[in-house]
């Protein structure tokens, strides 16, 4: 199966509709994109429209999307987002990396950010960053693409009573 990536895609209401799916799929699988399920679509639309509104080109923010070339369902997408600050615009924050559940363990994921390294450095950026919520193993994941663990933050993010995650800072440096 294969990917078709696209840069800044016209955020059509559809588009956003799918990407919302997308959001809550995640988020009730058990994905740290910003919710703890149970969520439903409506709980997503409202953060996904503040998301959506920074993105495009000659803004802030970009989309990558990406989509099944054989299906053509969307399969994951992230956001390149900037500090909004010139002495850190040589780098990019990643936000919102997530691959439907459906296509977990197919290396989707890899794709993605083997996508987004490449258009960073196409940039000509100095390096990318994430954040990732602990207690999911997604260290190792980000660590097989390249990223190195740069700071942790105990117990910073709570999803529940009694159970505090660590807020954990990736980097994968371009400067190669």
């Amino acid at each position: 199966m294969t990917l078709r990536f696209t840069l800044d895609p016209e955020l059509t209401l559809e588009l956003r509709a799918a990407l919302v799916t997308l959001w809550t799929d995640v988020s009730n699988a058990g994905g740290a994109v910003g919710f703890v399920p149970p969520v439903t679509e409506d709980d997503v639309w409202v953060t996904a429209e503040k998301q959506f509104a920074g993105a495009g080109p000659g803004r802030p923010d970009r989309l990558l999307l990406a989509v099944e070339e054989e299906s053509g369902r969307v399969a994951g997408m992230l956001f390149f987002e900037s500090m909004r600050f010139d002495l850190m615009e040589h780098w990019r924050m990643l936000k919102r990396v997530m691959v439907h559940p459906d296509f977990q363990g197919s290396g989707y994921g890899a794709e993605l950010l083997a996508e987004a390294e490449r258009i960073a450095r196409d940039w000509d950026l100095a390096g990318l960053r994430l954040t990732l919520r602990g207690g999911h193993g997604l260290e190792r994941f980000y660590g097989r693409c390249g990223y190195a663990e740069v700071g942790r933050v105990p117990g910073a993010i709570r999803v529940g009573p009694g159970d505090d995650r660590d807020d954990v800072t990736m980097w994968l440096d371009l400067r190669d």
